[in-house]
């Protein structure tokens, strides 16, 4: 049953009862839509279909694949382009628009990291006792400090996590011809076979790393 939420500062309101005492309803009070929605994690029912928009909507815009891996090959080609034949191609025409969607994911991400509020990622509590068998005991923030900082970097949990890890995500994506993004959501919309083997063996890769890499290198 779908209950009203209480009074909080986030959210200053009061609560409304019937004759028996239950809650039918909650009346808010000054509520900053716009203030909210920049400092509080979006719900799913928003966020989900928002990134699942995209795809239709860039269709529309000028018949383009909504995907983030490929804009590594347009940035090679941006600032180094050499002799290198894959990299020699007129960026500003074909893909100047996923450069500039990149960038813009990219100075959005930032944005929320110093005005978004509160990061802090809830964890199931087996979820935490598995992490703190790893030797993870910090779970402030979006990412574990013990892996992912500049001196866990020199550690071997530290480099197989970030350096090895995105080696294998770099080739990966261009191995397969595409990321997450790319197949998960656009090829997968597309009804695209390449798309559901590639999220198959994305979900396949993600167990294996959980249950049986991950317990090796920590």
């Amino acid at each position: 049953m779908f209950e009203f939420p209480a009074s909080t500062p986030e959210y200053p309101g009061v609560r409304e009862h019937d004759r028996h005492g239950r809650v039918v309803g909650c009346k808010l009070e000054h509520l900053d839509i716009t203030s909210t929605f920049a400092s509080a994690p979006w719900p799913w029912y928003i966020a989900g279909p928002l990134i699942g928009l995209f795809v239709p909507a860039l269709l529309l815009a000028g018949n383009r694949m909504f995907g983030a891996s490929s804009s590594l090959r347009h940035l090679c080609s941006v600032i180094l382009p050499g002799r290198v034949e894959h990299f020699r191609y007129d960026w500003k025409r074909i893909r100047l628009w996923n450069i500039l969607f990149i960038a813009g994911t990219g100075l959005g991400g930032f944005f929320a990291s110093q005005w978004g509020g509160s990061h802090d990622v809830q964890i199931s509590e087996q979820t935490r006792l598995s992490l703190l068998s790893l030797g993870i005991h910090d779970f402030s923030g979006l990412a574990p400090r013990e892996v992912f900082t500049w001196s866990a970097l020199f550690t071997l949990k530290g480099f197989t996590s970030v350096v090895l890890g995105g080696f294998l995500v770099g080739f990966g994506t261009a191995y397969a011809g595409g990321c997450t993004s790319g197949h998960a959501i656009s090829g997968l919309a597309d009804l695209q076979l390449p798309s559901l083997i590639a999220v198959v063996g994305f979900f396949a890769g993600g167990l294996l790393a959980t249950f049986l890499i991950l317990p090796l290198i920590f």
